[in-house]
């Protein structure tokens, strides 16, 4: 019982990372394949861990430090990603509403950014 649901996490694990690939393709932005690939990652390589806890119980307390690890470190590289390249002025698609870490000039006058073309 403990091979298939070992193998049911290894296959759902599987699923999602490469959803993570299909959506890191598929985006428009550099924004967009950040945040896709860090949350399809993060959950496919969790489920992947799990499932190898199921088929080698006696690595599992090694499996629970790299889980641990995993949530740590994905979220926190990819927005140091997404910093950078805001930082080194990457735009965003057309299709995106809002940049509110680009609304200096707005912040100062005491409004809150608008997206580009909507009036007061």
């Amino acid at each position: 019982m403990g091979e298939l649901i070992g193998s049911l996490f290894l296959l759902g694990g599987a699923i999602f990372l490469f959803s993570a690939g299909l959506g890191v393709l598929r985006m428009p932005d550099t924004y967009n394949r950040i945040q896709t690939g860090t949350k399809a990652t993060t959950l496919g390589t969790i489920l992947i861990l799990v499932g190898l806890a199921f088929l080698h119980p006696a690595w599992s307390f090694k499996l629970i430090i790299l889980i641990f690890f995993v949530m740590l470190t994905n979220p926190v590289s990819s927005h140091a990603l997404a910093r950078a390249a805001h930082t080194i002025g990457t735009t965003e698609a057309e299709s995106t509403v809002i940049d509110v870490l680009d609304s200096d000039a707005d912040a100062d006058a005491g409004e809150p950014a608008r997206p580009e073309g909507e009036s007061t």
